[in-house]
Parts: C-alpha cells; sequence; structure tokens
C-alpha cells in the first residue's frame, strides 16, 4: 500500500506556529478556539492580517515548526509496514523546500528523501492513501482521502476524517 502524508497541519503545526508569533509581535492573546473555522488571518484586525500571511516566506518558520502530536510514532509504524511518502506543497514559499527537508530529517529521519515529494499540486499523486488537511488537495485523488482535523477545516465535510495520528494509527496499522 503506498500513503501519501502531507505535512502542514498533519505532522507540522503551522496553525499553532502563526498564532504563536502573531501573539508575540502584537502582544495578543489570540487561542485555536477563537479561530476554529478559519484561517488564523482571518480572526485578526485587517491591518495583522498580512502580517500572519507573510509568517511561512520568514526564513525559520518552517524550520521552526512542531511536530503533531503522535505524527513520529505513527508515522514510523506505518513506513515500516507500507509505502510511506510526505507530499507537500514546498514550492509556494521560497525557503519552505529546504527548510522543510530539513525539519524532515530531524523529526522524521525515518523517511529518507527519495519518499519526499515537495511539489505544487498533488493532483499527480497516485496511490492509495493521501492524508491532508486541504479538501481541495483530497478532492480529485482516486484512492482513499483522509482528511485530518486541523482547526481551520472543522467545518469541512464529505471526507473521511481523522482528528489524531491515533486514529490514523487505528485505521492503518
Amino acid at each position: 500500500m503506498t500513503i501519501f502524508v502531507d505535512m502542514d497541519e498533519v505532522i507540522a503545526d503551522t496553525y499553532l506556529a502563526h498564532i504563536e508569533i502573531y501573539n508575540a509581535e502584537f502582544n495578543q492573546n489570540l487561542n485555536t478556539e477563537i479561530c476554529l473555522g478559519h484561517e488564523v488571518w482571518q480572526k485578526v484586525p485587517k491591518e495583522h492580517q498580512e502580517s500572519i500571511r507573510n509568517h511561512a516566506r520568514r526564513e525559520g518558520f518552517f524550520r521552526n515548526l512542531k511536530p503533531i502530536m503522535d505524527s513520529q510514532t505513527i508515522l514510523k509504524e506505518l513506513s515500516e509496514k507500507y509505502e510511506v511518502y510526505i507530499a507537500s506543497a514546498a514550492m509556494q514559499f521560497p525557503n519552505s523546500l529546504k527548510e522543510k527537508s530539513e525539519w524532515l530529517d530531524l523529526y522524521f529521519p525515518f523517511i529518507p528523501w527519495r519518499k519526499r515529494i515537495l511539489c505544487g499540486d498533488k493532483h499527480i499523486l497516485q496511490g492509495d492513501v493521501l492524508i491532508d488537511d486541504r479538501s481541495y488537495n483530497l478532492e480529485h485523488f482516486k484512492g482513499r482521502s483522509i482528511l485530518f482535523t486541523s482547526p481551520h477545516n472543522v467545518n469541512s465535510n464529505g471526507f473521511e476524517r481523522a482528528d489524531s495520528w491515533v486514529e490514523i494509527g487505528e485505521r492503518l496499522l
């Protein structure tokens, strides 16, 4: 079985990073609960939105992300049983390609560089399972599509949903 796994908001906590950076820069107390069902930038004053939209363009943003809880353990188990590839849209932001690769080396060293697909469009992926937080990436996937819950997608429907990596493990291991 071939499994493709997205990075941002699936194994790397970009959502929390946006909130933490915003709070530090603007001395605010924004939290995940306030943002549920939205992108972080949508829940801040208009004059702060551009700052959040540019976080991913900053040097170090992707390198400093925290792994999503249990993602390392479950992905290691999955990679011992199946063909696991990381499939991330890393071409959109200048620093992300290098930083995402370095981040994977640090937190997911058991997934070698040959099993990392850093691309712009995921419609080309052909395999058995795609785990992603963006429904538009799942829409055209011909295999099993699993929507990984992230604060921004809590109101999205139409796909099998997993709320945690423990759930992913229960379904796929």
